[in-house]
């Protein structure tokens, strides 16, 4: 057992006040099953699943000792990869690839604990099913374990819940050791999974309530899931154990020995950061999943997921947080942008999710269509019900190519857009495309975003913020009503004479930086010294303060504060330099230490709270400075309305 790898996760405790004020304001405590109860017999039927799972959950399916993990091995010298096996229910055994060192945006969004790659054994009466597999990087390891319980030949079916490559680089190699393995998808999995594997294999497409029985009580039932997060997802159950997979749905990247969801306050805010930049986008998506689940009578117990620990202990709260967050996000949507990806080419569907993660911090619906899958009536349908349109260049032929004729077809000019480059290696000509746009009266929000080398930090960035850009764009008449109905006069006049400083808070996360002039800040702890900032759930500086996230708080002098006030105060365009012409030092975690600061902090994230529009962010201070013995300028407002 590998004892040196709980140190790479340390845990962050919060204190147990702020740990139930965040989980009352993400509206969790009170959460009970994920779904509406049809009638009194279904109520009586999930009294019984209830009990069973507080059953399960009283008698865990392993103990630590019967964890067995692999050696760790490096891979291109520096990164730590390791597997763990584990039996998560009769005849179920789950084999997660330990991604230890896995880089914060070496994806679009955080991985500050590193991430795993769960796959499942399930070892019927007749006939023995893998579900899911690994990422490349881990071929001969996961293999060599995957050898361990059961011998590949022996493999009778390959479920893949769909085909993006951290679940199903190692199919092809697993093929070669099992070529009497049937590969069971969706239409459209095995469709991209013949683009990946380049050899025939024997194949069966299934659709949402088909069936298949490996025996001795086991089965798969197959429930189609598109967009959670790629078009080919599917989720399967299995009534023998009730345990549900789910591959990217109910995620987190979280990397840590621990196999199931054991410490809700450990997990909650890498599950609730994964589900906003991937599956927030898809919030209806989401729902129709979980109203499928129900109609198929899926009563799990617990949910294999693709990524991070297995929901066990908390499995009602956590797939009952994905519903209340779908829920209120379609509610408090003003706007809806359609989005317009290509799978599989490129980094367009990276990329997407970037700029539809800025799209709903401004409280747009977003609706994700694979130019490459969607027929033509899905692409008209899409477009005429949007405000907003993002299209992320296809390339020059091709199905994807094919459905810009609908798109442009069924657009009109009252709609915004925002066009950006794919890089994948033959993109329709952006420059060409915002003509064609234009042409039909359609305004760019922002100019063609453009992609010269392989995605970084700050294109991700620039992504995003293009995103919220048009989100603001297309929500402003509905969010200045909102302020000014949000309370009476009277009250927007007492509430204006509470008072603030003036800071300016920075981040850094390699080439991406962002900042913010900042006065709702309060000290909220002697011990360890903390405070807290609130923060617009629409600011690009958000996405770069989340838990485990370092930043410095500047605390502006009392006299001479307004030019450099004023000069973060500007609306920065997209992937805007907000520094440039500002003088600053980095700090040791690489955030601007601002040269006109009377004093500054460095600062860990540990928590973060939701509020109606703002995230309340709980910090602890790890170092500072009085640079001039002056006071910090202070912020006075007559009304409660504005900053």
């Amino acid at each position: 057992f590998f004892q040196g790898a709980c140190d790479v996760t340390p845990h962050v405790p919060l204190t147990a006040a702020m740990a139930a004020s965040v989980g009352s304001a993400l509206g969790l405590v009170s959460v009970a099953s994920p779904f509406v109860r049809a009638s009194q017999n279904r109520t009586r039927r999930r009294a019984v699943d209830r009990t069973a799972r507080a059953k399960a959950v009283a008698e865990p399916p392993s103990l630590k000792n019967q964890v067995t993990n692999s050696p760790i091995t490096m891979w291109e010298g520096t990164k730590r990869l390791q597997t763990q096996v584990v039996e998560v229910g009769a005849g179920t055994t789950c084999i997660r690839s330990l991604d230890w060192d896995r880089d914060r945006f070496d994806i679009e969004f955080g991985l500050e604990k590193g991430t795993t790659y769960n796959s499942f054994v399930i070892k019927g009466g007749e006939k023995i099913a893998l579900v899911d597999a690994s990422h490349e990087k881990f071929k001969q390891l996961y293999i060599d374990t995957l050898s361990g319980v059961v011998d590949p030949k022996d493999i009778d079916y390959i479920v893949c819940s769909h085909t993006e490559p951290d679940h199903s680089g190692c199919i092809g190699p697993i093929l070669e050791l099992a070529p009497n393995a049937t590969v069971v998808g969706s239409k459209v999995c095995l469709k991209f999974l013949e683009d990946l594997v380049q050899k025939p294999f024997k194949q069966q497409a299934v659709k949402g309530g088909d069936v298949i029985n490996l025996g001795g009580g086991h089965q798969l039932k197959f429930i189609m899931a598109p967009n959670l997060h790629w078009p080919d997802t599917m989720f399967s159950y299995d009534p023998a154990t009730q345990l549900m997979y789910t591959c990217d749905a109910f995620g987190s990247h979280l990397c840590s020995e621990d196999v199931f969801d054991t410490s809700l306050e450990q997990v909650m805010p890498h599950y609730r950061f994964y589900y906003e930049c991937l599956m927030k986008p898809n919030a209806r998506s989401v729902l129709t999943a979980l109203r499928k689940c129900e109609a198929e009578s899926a009563d799990y117990i617990g949910i294999c997921n693709g990524h991070g620990p297995l929901l066990f202990n908390n499995v009602d709260t956590l797939v009952g947080g994905y519903k209340k967050w779908s829920e209120d996000a379609l509610e408090k949507a003003k706007a809806t942008t359609a989005v317009f990806y290509t799978s599989d080419y490129g980094f367009s569907d990276r990329l997407s999710q970037s700029v539809a993660r800025g799209l709903t911090k401004a409280e747009v619906e977003v609706v994700m269509m694979d130019m490459k899958t969607a027929d033509t009536q899905e692409l008209i349908e899409a477009v005429g019900r949007a405000n907003g349109i993002v299209l992320l260049a296809p390339p020059t032929s091709g199905p994807a190519h094919d459905a810009l004729a609908a798109i442009l077809g069924s657009c009109n000019k009252k709609q915004k857009i925002v066009i950006a480059e794919s890089y994948g290696g033959a993109d329709e000509p952006v420059d060409t495309l915002a003509v064609r746009f234009a042409g039909l009266g359609l305004q760019e929000v922002v100019p063609a975003l453009r992609v010269k080398n392989n995605p970084t930090e700050g294109v991700y960035q620039l992504f995003e913020e293009s995103g919220t850009d048009l989100g603001q764009v297309l929500t402003k008449k509905d969010t200045l009503k909102a302020l000014k109905s949000a309370m009476s006069p009277d009250v927007a006049r007492a509430l204006g004479r509470v008072s603030g400083g003036l800071y300016i808070v920075t981040a850094a996360q390699n080439d991406a930086t962002s900042a913010m002039v900042a006065s709702w800040v309060a000290q909220a702890s002697f011990e360890p010294l903390g405070f807290t900032v609130a923060i617009a759930k629409d600011r690009a500086i958000e996405s770069l303060m989340q838990v485990g996230d370092k930043f410095v708080l500047n605390c502006l002098p009392e006299n001479g504060f307004e030019p450099i006030m004023k000069h973060f105060l500007i609306r920065f365009p997209p992937g805007a330099d907000r520094f440039e012409g500002v003088e600053w030092a980095p700090a040791s975690c690489g955030a601007p230490i601002l040269k006109q600061a009377t004093a500054y902090m460095e600062c860990t994230v540990t928590s973060r709270m939701e509020a109606a529009d703002h995230w309340i962010v709980y910090s602890e201070v790890t170092d500072g400075k009085v640079f001039k013995d002056e006071k910090t300028a202070t912020h006075h407002r007559k009304v409660a309305s504005y900053y």
